[in-house]
C-alpha cells in the first residue's frame, strides 16, 4: 500500500535528483566546454533527458512523478490528486529542488549556501516559459500512458534548444535554481516573473487540452 509518506518522499527524492541533474550537468559542462557555451547546453541537455526519463520511470509508480508544482496544480483541476495533498506535494517538491542544488555544490566542492546572479528576464524569456509550460502539459496530458515518460523527456530536450529561457517548465525548479549561482542559475530577481509565466502556460494547456477533446489521462495519482 501507497502511503501520503511515501508519496511526498517520492515526490522530495525525484525533484531532488531532477535539480541535480539539471544543475550538476551545468556546473559540469561549463568546467569542461572551456567556455563553449552551445556545447555546454547541449551536454546540459542530453544529461537531463537522460534523467528525466529514468525519474519519471522510478517514481511515477508511487507519486505520479509530478516534480512541479504546476503539474500537481493540474492533476487536482482535474481530479487525479487529492486537493488535500497538493500543498503536502509543493512543498516536498520545493524542499526538494533546493536540496538537489545544495547536493550538487556539494559533489562539486562548492559554497553549499549561495544565490544565483544570473538574471533572465523580459517579455521574450517570459513568452518562452508560458510556450515551454503549456507543451510540457500537454504531452502529459495527451501522451499515451506507455510513453508518457519517453515523450516529456523528449519535449523537455527540445524545449531546451527552441524556447529562449531554456525551458525551466517548472516552478519547482526556478526555486531550486534561485540557489545556484552556476550555468544553470536564475537570480532570485528573475524568479517571479517566470513562475507567472509558467502558471500561465499551464492555464492554456488545460484549455487547449478541452478544445481538443478527449485523450488518456497520464501521471494519474
Amino acid at each position: 500500500m501507497i502511503t501520503t509518506f511515501n508519496k511526498l518522499l517520492s515526490e522530495a527524492l525525484g525533484t531532488c535528483l531532477l535539480l541535480a541533474v539539471v544543475i550538476g550537468s551545468g556546473v559540469m559542462a561549463q568546467r569542461l566546454c572551456g567556455g563553449n557555451d552551445g556545447l555546454a547546453l547541449l551536454a546540459n541537455t542530453l544529461a537531463t533527458v537522460g534523467g528525466l526519463y529514468i525519474l519519471i520511470e522510478v517514481f511515477g509508480p508511487t507519486s505520479g512523478a509530478h516534480f512541479n508544482p504546476v503539474v500537481s496544480m493540474v492533476m487536482v483541476y482535474r481530479g487525479t490528486l487529492h486537493r488535500n495533498l497538493l500543498l503536502p506535494y509543493l512543498a516536498a517538491q520545493l524542499v526538494g529542488a533546493m536540496l538537489g542544488a545544495w547536493l550538487v555544490h556539494g559533489m562539486f566542492d562548492m559554497s553549499i549556501l549561495q544565490f544565483s546572479t544570473k538574471v533572465r528576464t523580459g517579455t521574450g524569456q517570459w513568452i518562452a516559459e508560458a510556450v515551454a509550460t503549456c507543451g510540457l502539459l500537454l504531452v502529459i496530458l495527451r501522451a499515451p500512458s506507455a510513453r508518457v515518460a519517453a515523450m516529456v523527456a523528449a519535449y523537455i530536450g527540445a524545449a531546451y534548444w527552441f524556447t529562449a529561457s531554456t525551458s525551466f517548465a517548472n516552478p519547482a525548479a526556478v526555486f531550486g535554481r534561485m540557489f545556484s549561482d552556476s550555468f544553470a542559475g536564475i537570480a532570485p530577481s528573475s524568479a517571479l516573473g517566470f513562475v507567472f509565466a509558467e502558471i500561465a502556460g499551464a492555464c492554456i494547456a488545460l484549455g487547449l487540452h478541452g478544445a481538443l477533446g478527449k485523450s488518456s489521462m497520464n501521471l494519474e495519482e
